[in-house]
């Protein structure tokens, strides 16, 4: 094994013998690829806490971030050569328990840190330093911008091509990534409207600096935005897909921009996708001088650490509102523990929650560190 750097800690570490850290733990793992994220998730109670290598941290994970495509993940759409077990979750914030002796030089044991990195619904995980986030304490605030609050900071940047007066729609405007498009778009004076899914998720919006909330419970969608917006909307921040995405594209301005960010209404469908009037779209698009344009965060990388150090300058300012969703208004109550992340990932598909939903992972206080 490689050398940590408290020495004395790293010999507790390596034989757990009077040492905070267990030797084993809670984690969640695919076991079988499937869209139904109960039938591919398996929580496993006994799995070796993993040792970190010379640049790495062992981090203790206080919260970790649910995300629509954790189904995505659990199907194996994303990298077909991956087979099970793997293990999933894509976010975390929590503690540095343990280091190697080259990580040391930037990190301490204690020190609070966010990621994002594949096997974050574990008690533990490793994580290369150099992908780490320091944070100035444990908050699950930090961990709604590590990919929500990026995508929608990325994409709106790089495709949105936003400036004062422009009218953005954003669907599921309430949801975790949604709640940032909003805000990005008034920030840079656009008018705003957002899609929702009942009056409590408009009050939110309009808390944010919603111009115009459509409930589509209770309204029809294409019936306001051909009324109220008969010049059509110049941006779509579009993640839902589906009935959706057509009527984003059919409310475009001329030289309008649709952005794709996801299309949550086919993730649980085995296809993945449901289906769109996509045959008339060379012609609505060239009707329009309009564009659609995709989004995957993973292209953006090169960028990622500049948008998230942004982001958190504007939270701390109080400039950005980080709306968490912990579940509290669940049937079962507050997602605790990684045994509710399969409560999360449903809730999240019953469209009930408002911001991003994240689950806490609750640690004995008898610990030493």
């Amino acid at each position: 094994s490689r050398p940590i750097l408290d020495m004395s800690y790293s010999r507790h570490f390596l034989d757990f013998q009077g040492s905070s850290i267990p030797s084993s733990m809670k984690k969640l793992v695919v076991t079988k690829l499937s869209q139904n994220f109960r039938e591919a998730v398996t929580l496993q109670q006994d799995s070796p806490v993993p040792l970190p290598g010379d640049g790495d941290l062992l981090v203790r994970n206080r919260f970790v971030g649910i995300n629509a495509s954790d189904i995505n993940y659990s199907a194996g759409r994303y990298d077909a050569s991956v087979k099970p077990p793997f293990d999933i979750g894509f976010e975390g914030v929590g503690d540095v328990v343990a280091l190697g002796l080259s990580a040391s030089a930037d990190y301490t044991v204690g020190q609070a840190v966010a990621y994002v990195k594949a096997g974050s619904f574990a008690e533990y995980t490793v994580v290369p330093a150099r992908q780490a986030v320091p944070l100035p304490s444990v908050k699950p605030e930090f961990l709604t911008l590590m990919v929500s609050g990026a995508t929608a900071y990325l994409s709106l940047k790089e495709l949105g091509d936003l400036s004062e007066g422009k009218k953005v729609l954003v669907t599921a405007a309430a949801g975790g990534t949604g709640q940032f498009a909003v805000q990005l778009a008034k920030k840079a004076k656009c008018h705003v409207i957002g899609t929702c899914s009942s009056d409590e998720k408009g009050g939110f919006l309009k808390s944010i600096g919603c111009d115009r909330t459509i409930n589509y419970k209770t309204e029809n969608v294409e019936s306001v935005l051909r009324k109220d917006y008969p010049e059509g909307v110049d941006v779509v921040y579009e993640s839902v897909g589906g009935k959706m995405f057509d009527l984003a594209l059919n409310a475009l301005a001329i030289k309008g921009r649709l952005i794709v960010i996801g299309f949550i209404a086919g993730y649980q469908n085995p296809t993945g996708l449901q289906p769109i009037k996509a045959e008339s779209l060379p012609a609505k698009l060239l009707k329009k001088s309009a564009s659609v344009r995709g989004f995957f965060l993973n292209h953006y990388l090169s960028d990622y650490k500049m948008a998230l150090q942004h982001l958190l300058k504007m939270y701390e300012r109080g400039d950005l509102v980080c709306e968490v969703d912990f579940g509290d208004m669940s049937p079962e109550g507050k997602f605790t523990g990684l045994e509710s992340v399969f409560r999360a990932v449903d809730y999240m598909y019953m469209g009930k929650n408002i911001g991003k939903i994240v689950v806490e992972l609750p640690h004995s206080v008898n610990s030493k560190l």
